[in-house]
């Protein structure tokens, strides 16, 4: 009449004493199962049991826009494929036990908590994580010349943004970087010798009395002025970084994640969120200057490149609008039709400022003449023989002083177009991007794409490679990236630094370029490609 103890029960096919009650053998559940396996989370060396693994796994490779996309859409077949690749991804970051090579050290499985050593990594564990060295690697494929192998850290500006950060943008002349994304806050980042002229210019405005609440600019001036207002050296005081540790200022007011950040040439600056709204701020000031209201998620946004006066946003509703910001109303409007097909998850201006391009969830660039804002032509962003449908555009980038577009998609491949007869020019492999809202960028020149990736690296590709130097014929095609990373999460966002020279230092011409990355933790981390620094 007892029950058997634990570790008691007959196995599956084994044979019952003879004169007992015949028992059922019952294999052990799931759960069980789960309970029993321990596996290790390489990002931050906790020990724990499977059954847990889901509570504690990092949502990095699926970000809430993504969510929101797939119960939107209702296509049961898309979502079923997005969890599978989800769930994949985020297994392979917990390796059983027994498959960790043998030089690791080993683990005590029963009866023992994970040690502090194993435990969610704390500030002095971040640190030491800050300063790992950068793994470079080129693709296999790769011939000619390797432009990035000298990459080193150079600052981290981890510590401020809580939770992922979506989206970076340097202003046009490259001496600001805006940052935003999970924690509903923009910040603005100043380089060390720039500092002094952005602080006398909130101070003027701050004397002037533009604004009602005198103190608006004090509070946010006087803290960067405590620890940075003798930086205009930045070896005196800084060590060599180039950016204050600090923001200049941080803009509040949005009230979920933060998509898109755009900036003007006399340093405004639009933000827009998942708050259905855009806010304009000004480098100046610390107030909202304007909200312009949607009525679905904004999840891009651009400045008129010849007429800052207007900007362009997309929304989930379907809508493309030009608006007019002294009249705080949309301008011109059109609408993409369809159910699912419809929504705009990437928005620009191309052929400076002749066209409006709106990236759409199933895969479209759809073009409109940017005066009218009428439809003109549409670019289906799949494989060459367009068996399988289109996956979401995440961005949509001219090429500077070309008529070329680079899309970004999330079948993992960044494509360059022609616009002048809308062919393709080039597919760029490498990166891991099936389901983020990772963005390629150009250099200020044009001449390399970077691109962040879910696999926690960042990207690097030529954009033209001297395709002399291949062996294979497919000039259309280019597999020959650098990558490097010291990130232990998926690298949301990477761009580079406009003007690399004066982004480092003053006096240095010849540093090679500058770059800026983001990961789904919120590090923000500054990488310089130079021998000499």
């Amino acid at each position: 009449g007892k029950s058997a103890g634990a570790g008691e029960g007959v196995p599956v096919g084994g044979e019952r004493s003879k004169g007992t009650e015949p028992r059922i053998a019952h294999s052990p559940s799931d759960n069980q199962i789960l309970a029993q396996t321990i596996v290790k989370n390489l990002d931050t060396g906790e020990v724990i049991p499977l059954s847990e693994a889901d509570k504690r796994i990092p949502r990095g490779s699926v970000n809430p826009l993504s969510e929101h996309l797939i119960k939107r859409t209702s296509e049961m077949a898309a979502s079923s494929m997005y969890d599978d690749e989800g769930e994949h991804r985020r297994r392979s970051k917990f390796k059983l036990k027994w498959r960790k090579r043998k030089e690791d050290r080993q683990l005590s499985v029963e009866g023992s908590a994970p040690s502090d050593d194993e435990a969610t990594p704390t500030l002095p564990a971040l640190e030491k994580d800050r300063e790992q060295e950068l793994k470079y690697k080129a693709s296999s494929h790769f011939k000619g010349k390797q432009e990035f192998e000298r990459v080193r850290l150079r600052q981290d500006l981890t510590g401020q943004h809580l939770g992922a950060v979506w989206v970076m943008e340097f202003s046009i002349c490259g001496r600001l970087l805006a940052t935003a994304g999970q924690d509903s806050v923009v910040r603005v980042w100043v380089l060390r010798t720039a500092y002094q002229f952005f602080h006398e210019l909130q101070a003027k405005y701050q004397r002037m009395g533009v604004h009602s609440s005198g103190d608006s600019l004090s509070e946010r001036v006087s803290v960067t002025s405590t620890t940075s207002s003798k930086s205009s050296d930045p070896d005196e005081e800084g060590g060599g970084k180039p950016f204050l540790d600090h923001p200049l200022c941080s803009y509040y007011g949005h009230t979920a994640d933060i998509l898109d950040i755009t900036w003007s040439k006399n340093f405004f600056l639009l933000s827009s969120s998942m708050d259905k709204t855009v806010r304009l701020w000004h480098i100046s000031r610390k107030e909202c200057l304007c909200c312009f209201q949607h009525v679905d998620f904004v999840t891009a946004i651009a400045f008129h490149p010849r007429d800052d006066r207007y900007f362009l946003s997309g929304s989930l509703d379907g809508k493309l609008r030009l608006w007019n910001i002294p009249d705080k109303r949309v301008a011109l409007w059109n609408e993409i039709e369809g159910v699912g097909s419809h929504l705009i998850t990437a928005a620009n201006f191309c052929m400076n400022g002749k066209f409006a391009v709106a990236g759409t969830y199933d895969g479209r660039c759809i073009f409109y003449d940017t005066e009218h804002l009428k439809y003109h032509t549409q670019i289906h962003v799949r494989s060459r023989h367009g068996k399988n449908r289109g996956r979401k555009i995440s961005s949509v980038e001219p090429l500077p002083g070309e008529d070329k577009l680079l899309v970004t998609s999330n079948d993992s491949r960044v494509r360059l177009y022609n616009l002048k007869d809308h062919t393709l020019s080039c597919k760029y492999k490498g990166c891991l991007n099936t389901s983020s809202q990772i963005r390629a960028t150009f250099s200020r020149d044009g001449r390399f794409i970077i691109c962040g990736s879910e696999d926690n690296n960042i990207y690097i590709w030529q954009t033209h490679h001297d395709i002399s130097k291949l062996s294979s014929g497919r000039r259309d095609r280019n597999e020959y990236y650098e990558s490097f990373s010291a990130h232990s999460s998926q690298v949301t966002a990477a761009v580079f630094a406009p003007v690399p020279g004066i982004s480092v230092d003053e006096g240095l011409r010849d540093v090679g370029q500058m770059m800026v990355a983001a990961d789904y933790q919120g590090c923000i981390k500054v990488y310089v490609n130079s021998d000499r620094l």
